[in-house]
């Protein structure tokens, strides 16, 4: 995934104005893979979004235009503009949900690693062990060891088994890992 950062003008009541706009640009239209608990993630924060978010923000916009004029009413501008991001959020969502394949690990006998992986590492070059969780992007929570399937670890680890050493290069060099124990995410 790329992240594409821009400038866009539009125009508000106050004339032309610009933003900065952060898109996620997709390689391809295809599916997007989600763990259960990753698409029941992105369920319930568009539902929050739809019912409590949306009445929050029409609630302080008939509050802001209670004041009478728009043109120097910033509390106006503000809840129009939170409007507009909570929108393209619920666009966006409705969008990942829509394209939503949910990988279920339960039937994966393999013993290789895949998206809801658990996987325990020994860093060759420390003789440490270390435990990662493989998950979908929306999951991803490093301080928890939930590495998002995309990283670059993910990756490097993705189809390997048991027994198996990986080389992965970070900005510090390259780091060596065999792995130790492959497990599916709930064991």
């Amino acid at each position: 995934m790329e992240i594409i950062h821009g400038y866009v003008k539009f125009l508000s009541n106050k004339g032309l104005v610009g933003g900065v706009v952060l898109m996620e640009k997709r390689r391809d239209d295809g599916k997007i893979l989600l763990t259960k608990e990753g698409y029941k993630k992105l369920e319930e924060e568009l539902k929050y979004l739809k019912t409590v978010k949306r009445k929050e923000i029409a609630d302080r916009i008939s509050h802001a235009l209670s004041f009478g004029d728009l043109s120097e009413n910033a509390e106006y501008e503000e809840a129009k503009n939170e409007q507009a991001f909570v929108e393209g959020k619920i666009l966006s969502l409705e969008e990942k949900l829509r394209k939503a394949e949910i990988v279920d690990d339960e039937g994966n006998n393999s013993g290789k690693i895949t998206l809801g992986s658990r996987v325990v590492l020994e860093n060759l070059d420390q003789n440490k062990k270390v435990e990662y969780f493989i998950v979908d992007s929306v999951e991803a929570d490093p301080s928890a060891r939930k590495i998002s399937f995309e990283s670059p670890l993910a990756q490097a680890l993705v189809n390997k088994k048991e027994g198996e050493e990986v080389e992965i290069k970070v900005p510090a060099g390259m780091v060596r890992y065999r792995i130790i124990e492959v497990k599916r995410k709930d064991e």
